[in-house]
């Protein structure tokens, strides 16, 4: 059974501080291809960086952006602004503002009033790949050449680059920076870089908490890894140093647990009266922070006293804090390294950036996240050659949110995406395989009030040769295990997980953990060798309804004794609720096999207009004749699926009984129909199983009688 991992807003470092189609995209993957980056406008009007800015010094005036305007909206959605905060250009309160001053590097990065540590740790990380760094932050902007107050970034979105502009209009309080701002009191590049992420996801507080791994994938569009320091493998280090020399960006993090730590004010080079947030530092006795993110920056072996000692940089957003233990800044240990060495990795200074011995760090730190441009198997002495695909699929409730396999009644009407592996890897028999789980929006959402889904996947291998539309039915779930699985599942924006699996037909199903919880989500899938007939599986129709049994014989004759030769007039559509009622559903009321009051007018209503071919307003016995050989074929459909005899029928059921009476509809009029007639329980009533019925068949007579 499977178990899901809650992670809280703030162990998720967040220190002190319609559905979609499924179809397949063109992957964007950093580092594919050599042309330029093409990135797309998000701004209302569709207007580039390059036509705003020109618009701007043709008319003389400063760029204002009304997607994100300097209003409290802009900070906050779920409270009012504490502070009195003045949005100011740089030019207002500092005499020479540069955008970058020397070279962008990890020391530019100071933490604000802001709980978003993950994307200041992100952001450190970056600096050290200058390739990414001049993708995220174009060089064709400054506050000297052609300045009209307008900046643009790029980042990575759902298999997609984004080009974000933003006015250099910022939040300050007393001429002071109060968000991220740079150690140098006239550099900008950061500050603007944080004010157009929150632009992205609606605002400064959607950045609260949250993993570095998502922002590091925001801006290079690499696949993300995670390994736990205390069940790591024994060649972590190893694996993290390949991965730094390969220009992977990596973080870290302490989980927030009840030990022995104390609450530690936190000291920021800025001065202001009132805090924007208020909250509890927990700070270790050698100086490191729970529920705060860190990035790394080196790897090293030196020689200490005759041995080969591993070590690790890691810096501290905040520009200060740091360890104090062995291998500190001013420890004792550096004494005993050859002066080249020291001289060469040791900054000797407050800048939050420090050493620490490699088994220190896995002891004190729990999670090292690592963001690779191309998912290389960090532990080949080689790099491969990636081929990926992208799906886009939408978990929706009542319909395609089926949960986990935990409820096996649901998990088969997840989105079901097959793949076939047919080549194996180069130098093996088995095919490499990353799958990478993404939801979208999510930050984005919190305004709502919707916050990251708990995610998971799982592979089956299907077995044979089947055909490219078979969809597996609960019945598979319930006798075949999963070939690979995600390792947990867990509330993060993106669950990743490597495998290596022989050649064949695989079907892969992402999952919330409970089945009705709603969000969009995207798939990637890495393969050395091309996943060939890839493509998300439609459910297909149950088996043929039985044949006419003796009891509905005898209803037919029962029914020519009460109606005769009727006509029903549409102003009487009473009349056919009462014959309906009578002499269609009563038999089955003793067994409470459907669970029924009588039909609705609306309903008889919909009968009359469906039946009525000759338009004359009633319905002959031949009329209702053809309509109740439908009505025999939807009744025992209805039962088909009817599985606990509740008198009800599941929404995630009603797309394929609808599919099996012969209405093929596409994905998003199937998961409309579930919303709009399913109940709070997802179940739908016969009633409304008919009423809708009896609408598509409606809608699809009258096409074919306008073709």
């Amino acid at each position: 059974r499977y178990h899901s991992r809650i992670v809280s807003g703030r162990s998720r470092t967040g220190s002190p501080e319609v559905p979609t189609a499924n179809m397949p995209l063109q992957s964007t993957l950093s580092g594919k291809g050599s042309g330029p980056l093409q990135a797309e406008s998000t701004q209302w009007d569709g207007k580039s960086f390059d036509e705003l800015r020109r618009e701007c010094l043709q008319n003389g005036v400063l760029f204002e952006d009304p997607d994100f305007p300097a209003a409290d909206a802009s900070l906050f959605y779920s409270q009012s602004t504490p502070v009195n905060i003045e949005w100011k250009r740089p030019k207002e309160f500092c005499e020479n503002p540069k955008f970058i001053v020397g070279d962008a590097d990890r020391t530019d990065i100071c933490q604000g009033q802001l709980g978003d540590c993950w994307l200041l740790a992100a952001i450190a990380s970056l600096t050290l790949k200058k390739d990414a760094m001049n993708r995220v932050i174009p060089r064709d902007q400054d506050f000297d050449h052609r300045y009209a107050g307008i900046f643009h970034f790029r980042f990575w979105q759902h298999n997609k680059w984004l080009d974000v502009v933003v006015d250099d209009r910022l939040p300050t309080v007393r001429n002071n920076l109060i968000m991220l701002h740079s150690a140098s009191n006239n550099e900008f590049w950061s500050a603007l870089l944080e004010k157009a992420y929150a632009k992205m996801h609606g605002s400064y507080e959607s950045l609260k908490g949250g993993s570095t791994m998502e922002a590091m994938e925001d801006f290079t569009g690499g696949v993300g890894e995670m390994y736990e320091t205390k069940k790591a493998p024994d060649n972590l280090f190893a694996t993290m140093k390949k991965a730094l020399d390969r220009g992977s960006m990596m973080g870290c993090s302490i989980d927030v647990k009840a030990s022995s730590s104390k609450k530690h004010p936190l000291k920021l080079n800025i001065l202001i009266i009132v805090r924007i947030f208020n909250f509890p530092v927990l700070k270790t006795a050698t100086g490191l922070v729970k529920g705060h993110a860190y990035s790394i920056t080196g790897l090293e072996e030196v020689t200490y006293r005759g041995r080969k000692v591993k070590l690790i940089r890691i810096r501290n957003p905040w520009g200060q804090v740091e360890w104090n233990g062995p291998w500190s800044d001013k420890s004792s240990e550096w004494d005993y390294v050859d002066r080249a060495d020291k001289s060469r990795i040791l900054n000797n200074s407050e800048d939050g950036e420090f050493w620490m011995e490699f088994e220190d760090f896995k002891r004190n730190y729990d999670k090292v996240e690592i963001c690779n441009m191309t998912p290389d198997a960090l532990t080949d002495n080689t790099k491969r050659h990636w081929e990926v695909e992208v799906l886009e699929g939408s978990w929706i409730r009542g319909s395609t949110a089926g949960g986990c396999r935990n409820y096996i009644d649901t998990f088969w009407t997840n989105p079901q995406f097959k793949m076939r592996l047919k080549d194996a890897d180069d130098e093996d028999d088995v095919c490499s395989v990353v799958v990478a789980v993404m939801q979208k929006d999510r930050r984005k959402l919190r305004i709502e009030g919707k916050d990251l889904q708990t995610i998971g996947f799982a592979m089956y291998k299907v077995r044979g040769e089947p055909n490219g539309d078979d969809y597996l039915s609960k019945d598979f779930f319930r006798y075949n295990g999963s070939i690979a699985r995600s390792k947990t599942y867990i509330n993060l924006r993106e669950v990743s997980e490597r495998f290596t699996l022989p050649p064949g037909d695989y079907v892969l199903v992402p999952t919330t953990f409970q089945p009705h919880k709603e969000a969009d989500f995207i798939v990637r899938v890495f393969s050395e060798k091309k996943a060939t007939a890839f493509c998300f599986l439609q459910p297909p129709p149950p088996s043929s309804p039985e044949e006419e049994t003796d009891e509905e014989k005898g209803l037919r004759r029962l029914f020519d004794q009460l109606a005769g030769d009727v006509r029903i007039r549409s102003d009487l559509i009473h009349v056919l609720h009462v014959v309906c009622s009578v002499t269609v559903f009563k038999p089955f009321s003793p067994g409470k096999e459907i669970k029924f009051e009588g039909l609705s007018l609306h309903t008889c209503h919909s009968i009359i207009n469906l039946m009525d071919v000759d338009n004359t307003g009633m319905l002959e016995f031949q009329e209702f004749k053809v309509f109740w050989e439908k009505m025999k074929k939807w009744i025992m459909l209805f039962l088909s699926f009817d599985t606990d005899r509740s008198g009800k029928m599941s929404s995630y059921e009603l797309r394929i009984a609808l599919k099996a009476a012969g209405m093929h509809l596409n994905n998003d009029l199937l998961q409309l129909i579930g919303l709009r007639f399913a109940d709070g329980k997802y179940d739908i009533d016969f009633d409304d199983y008919l009423t809708c019925i009896v609408r598509l068949e409606n809608m699809f007579s009258t096409l074919k009688r306008r073709r």
